[in-house]
């Protein structure tokens, strides 16, 4: 029997930044798609005879890029946006947390919705999303939100977070809104035999997450770590982000966060977390040390008065760096794309001023950083022969970018390009600024129905 015909997909005349290690871009260049896998990048047109092309696309005036890769997410908060907007982080938690502790399968499902096509209609291709809240009787949040990935076809990495220290225990989260330790390692051991794939080109990857050191007991810390590598799966949590969270660890464990998270086996390549905004030299040495990577989240940090993280000094020091959305109660625009340039702008506020990032240090933030933090880099983050069809065409010739020379400098400081096409594994989800997969108008006016029915709710205490 013949074996089957590869189909193909061939991007020409288009200008390519491939992210690859050696920063390898052209200014007019092709690239040619297999079935899911990227077969090859170059300069000027495709090779000539290829067979199986089932589609064309000229690139003029377009830039290539590998897709956006989101290393922080939390997507139940698309419900709740707009709220506690002059909070700084522990006070927007004390503010947030009854509410978000009524959510149930259709909300997380309908915010899933929301949070993922804000983000895959501005060049996500690898999302991931930070889940912590399981209130009792509120039915299988982890299934919702994955089921609402793979309906929209993005790759995806659910972080199973939990929560076992409520305000009895010194905690931040209300006493309801919280699991048992045992009910919580249990639940997280469950959806990551249920969910997880290991394979190259899998679309749906589990990490062990328990949220914060102020909303997890030291035993949740310390046997999550344990599970995800029994299990061979990453490790995810909050870590460093405010001030107040210093003066907490200090106070009740006697050590600051990073000395913590080492005692209790939370430092290692298999681990990253996210803003890491309050970090000393040790610190950085520290994770530097273990491989412990960073998911850098510029503007929620800036709406929350977090603080400026040291991503400069952490690269220089070869920490992995990604970039995050983090949640959109605390980001409300939902867009990663955005976080290339607010990265930039916002760490030249910092020590090293105008040295700080470059647009292409920044680019590299937010797709083979990503592809790092996730695990996932000899798989995406890059254009490269052999790795998967996850890439972005933006729009670069139209007035908000047609007088800047250099296509990544007008991607990273100018304003929100549009997204002539995106891929994810050799599939088109964005088409023209607008997704393929879903109805965006149906996911607006339901994100809408749900955010006021959790408002109801709440109010009713």
């Amino acid at each position: 029997m013949a074996a089957t015909a590869v189909a193909r997909t061939v991007i020409e005349n288009a200008a390519i930044a491939t992210v690859d290690a050696q920063d390898t871009e052209y200014a007019s260049g092709h690239v040619v798609i297999a079935g899911n896998r990227i077969e090859s990048v170059g300069a000027g047109r495709a090779p000539e005879g290829l067979s199986g092309v089932v589609r064309r696309i000229d690139g003029s005036g377009h830039l290539v890029t590998p897709g956006l890769v989101n290393t922080h997410h939390h997507f139940y908060q698309w419900i709740t946006r707009g709220l506690a907007t002059d909070h700084n982080l522990f006070n927007w938690l004390v503010a947030l947390y009854p509410t978000w502790a009524r959510i149930d399968e259709q909300m997380a499902r309908v915010a899933a919705q929301g949070s993922l096509a804000m983000m895959a209609r501005g060049g996500v291709t690898t999302a991931m999303d930070h889940h912590y809240v399981f209130p009792q009787g509120s039915g299988d949040l982890s299934g919702a939100i994955i089921g609402a990935a793979a309906e929209m076809g993005v790759r995806f990495t659910l972080a199973r977070g939990s929560m076992d220290r409520s305000e009895k225990d010194g905690g931040l989260p209300p006493d309801f809104a919280v699991e048992t330790l045992e009910g919580a390692l249990a639940a997280t051991e469950e959806t990551v035999d249920r969910h997880h794939d290991a394979s190259f080109d899998a679309m749906t990857q589990i990490a062990v997450a328990p949220c914060s050191p102020f909303s997890v007991s030291t035993e949740l810390l310390k046997q999550g770590a344990e599970l995800a590598r029994r299990k061979g799966v990453r490790l995810h949590t909050h870590g460093s982000e405010t001030v107040e969270e210093e003066q907490f660890c200090k106070e009740l464990f006697g050590m600051g966060p990073t000395d913590y998270f080492e005692s209790t086996g939370w430092l290692g390549d298999d681990v990253w977390m996210a803003h890491c905004v309050h970090m000393k030299d040790s610190d950085i040495a520290a994770f530097a040390r273990t491989g412990t990577g960073v998911a850098h989240c510029p503007s929620s940090n800036a709406r929350l008065g977090a603080g400026i993280a040291r991503v400069p000094d952490m690269l220089a020091a070869g920490v992995p760096v990604g970039l995050g959305v983090d949640g959109t109660a605390s980001n409300e625009s939902g867009e990663l794309h955005t976080e290339l340039r607010n990265a930039l702008l916002v760490n030249r506020l910092g020590a090293h001023r105008e040295a700080a990032l470059t647009a292409r240090q920044s680019l590299r933030l937010g797709t083979h950083g990503g592809a790092q933090v996730l695990g996932r880099a000899d798989q995406i983050g890059s254009l490269e022969p052999g790795k998967l069809a996850d890439l972005v065409l933006w729009k670069m010739d139209t007035l908000a970018h047609a007088s800047i020379a250099d296509p990544v400098t007008a991607l990273v400081f100018g304003a929100a390009a549009p997204v002539t096409l995106s891929f994810v594994n050799g599939r088109a989800i964005v088409e023209d600024s607008r997704l393929t997969t879903v109805d965006e108008d149906a996911i607006a006016r339901s994100t809408r129905d749900e955010a006021q029915r959790l408002a109801r709710i709440a109010a009713q205490g």
